[in-house]
C-alpha cells in the first residue's frame, strides 16, 4: 500500500507539473465521446487545436467567468458558498445543479471522467488543489478554454470559433462569447452557433454580468 501511494502521488504531481508547460492535446472526455460515436455507428470526430491564452479574445474568459464562476479570480479552487447552496437544494429535493468552479471543471476534464461518484469527487478535489497551486489562474483558464466541450465533436476556443462562427478565437465578440458561455452547461444540446430563443434570453443576462467581470488576463487580446 505504501508503494502504491508513493507512486500515485509522484505520478499525479509529475503529470500536473508537466502539463503546466506543454499543451493538452487530448482529454479523457474527447476519447470517451469518440468511442460513443463509434458505438452509435458514426465516424469519430474530434475538432480541437490548442491556442495560447493570448490568442483568445478576453471576451471569452469574461463570458465563462460571468456564466460559470464569477469568483474564479478570488477563490482557491472551490466556491464554498455555491457548494453549500447546492447541498441545501439537494436535501430539499430540488433539481440537482452544478456548483463546480472553472478550476474543478478543468481538473475533471484533463485528469478524470465525467460520471459522478464519490471517488471522482475526491480525486477532483485533489487535482483542483494541485492545479491551483502549481498552474495558477492564467494556466487554468488557458487549459479550460482549450479543453472544454463546446459542441458535438467541438473542443476548445479555436474549434468553436471556426465551426460555429467562422472566425478565429482572437476575434470572438462579446455576443459570440456569451453564446458560447450559455452553451457550456449542455454543449451537446445547446448550439452556440444557432441559439434558441431561450439561449438568446440567457445570453443577454451573461452580457450584463460580463460588465462586472474584470478583463482577464490584463494583456489578453482586446479586439
Amino acid at each position: 500500500m505504501r508503494n502504491i501511494l508513493i507512486f500515485f502521488f509522484t505520478s499525479t504531481i509529475l503529470a500536473v507539473v508537466i502539463l503546466k508547460f506543454i499543451p493538452v492535446y487530448v482529454t479523457p472526455l474527447m476519447l470517451i465521446r469518440a468511442v460513443e460515436q463509434v458505438i452509435d455507428g458514426e465516424a469519430p470526430e474530434i475538432n480541437h487545436r490548442w491556442v495560447p491564452l493570448e490568442q483568445i479574445n478576453h471576451n471569452l474568459p469574461q463570458a465563462v467567468m460571468a456564466s460559470e464562476d464569477n469568483l474564479f479570480l478570488k477563490h482557491s479552487g472551490f466556491d464554498l458558498e455555491q457548494i453549500q447552496k447546492a447541498q441545501i437544494e439537494a436535501q430539499e429535493g430540488k433539481r440537482q445543479r452544478g456548483a463546480s468552479t472553472i478550476s474543478q471543471q478543468t481538473a475533471r476534464n484533463v485528469f478524470l471522467w465525467q460520471h459522478r461518484s464519490w471517488l471522482r469527487k475526491g480525486l477532483e478535489a485533489y487535482f483542483t488543489f494541485l492545479i491551483e497551486g502549481i498552474w495558477g489562474k492564467e494556466r487554468i483558464m488557458e487549459v479550460y478554454l482549450n479543453s472544454i466541450e463546446m459542441g458535438p465533436g467541438i473542443y476548445g476556443a479555436d474549434a468553436v470559433a471556426r465551426i460555429n462562427f467562422g472566425t478565429t478565437p482572437d476575434k470572438l465578440t462579446k455576443a459570440q462569447s456569451a453564446y458560447i458561455a450559455v452553451s457550456l452547461p449542455n454543449p451537446l444540446h445547446r448550439d452556440s452557433g444557432h441559439p434558441s430563443a431561450k439561449m438568446k434570453k440567457m445570453q443577454k443576462t451573461i452580457l450584463k454580468r460580463m460588465k462586472q467581470i474584470d478583463q482577464f488576463p490584463k494583456d489578453a487580446c482586446a479586439k
